[in-house]
């Protein structure tokens, strides 16, 4: 799975909140990334309590998903291993979510010029007229 930095904080974004600061879902898809490295799945082992409650987050939002197998130790005993890996989806919904972030088009605000078309002489200040206000220096 080729899932990237950039790609995956969209889909978190999306997921999680459009308005979201891209700082926070890359700081949040680079820890999730950081364990994976160059494998497709880890165990779950590895991860901390902190971390695996980031991994049910991201497996609510249908980013992630378990698998276990199980083996036979040498004394007899089953023992199984689970597995946290990006579900295949992931890396379509992370795509179609940078598309869209590309199609997106910069919100303006809408009150950016409000006073543009008002008249100068309309504030003290750009009418340069002498304000009589004395400001105070206490």
């Amino acid at each position: 799975m080729g899932l990237t930095i950039a790609q995956l904080t969209q889909a978190i974004r999306r997921k999680v909140d459009e308005d979201m600061e891209t700082v926070v879902a890359e700081g949040i898809a680079e820890h999730a990334l950081g364990f994976f490295g160059f494998s497709n799945r880890i165990i779950d082992n590895a991860l901390e309590p902190n971390d695996r409650n980031l991994f049910y987050q991201l497996q609510d939002y249908d980013l992630l998903t378990t698998e276990s197998e199980e083996t036979t130790l040498w004394d007899g005993r089953e023992w199984r291993i689970h597995y946290w890996k990006f579900k295949s989806t992931a890396e379509a919904f992370a795509l179609a979510a940078m598309e869209m972030r590309a199609k997106k088009v910069v919100d303006e605000d809408p009150y950016a010029g409000i006073y543009d078309d008002m008249p100068a002489n309309l504030w003290k200040e750009r009418s340069g007229e002498e304000d009589d206000w004395e400001e105070p220096l206490f």
